[in-house]
């Protein structure tokens, strides 16, 4: 299995290709199809990342308490 950074530079690649609008439908259809695959995958590896990720918050004692990783700004 390819790593999340192969994955990547593949789906660049293949965005590439299919940004220049020079290629047949079928081949088209064939890498817009692989895209669709490397870039589940790669969101898969992202969601398995984010969930692992924690970060350390100092506690007015001076401990440390880990906390979920938050992606977005509570309101």
């Amino acid at each position: 299995m390819p790593s999340f950074e192969e994955s990547l530079k593949k789906l660049e690649s293949i965005v590439d290709q299919l940004e220049k609008g020079d290629l047949a439908l079928e081949k088209s259809l064939k890498l817009f199809e692989e895209g669709v695959g490397l870039s589940s995958a790669c969101k898969q590896e992202l969601d398995a990342a984010e969930g692992k990720v924690q970060m350390l918050v100092k506690q007015r004692d001076g401990s440390l308490k880990p906390e979920p990783f938050l992606t977005e700004k509570p309101i």
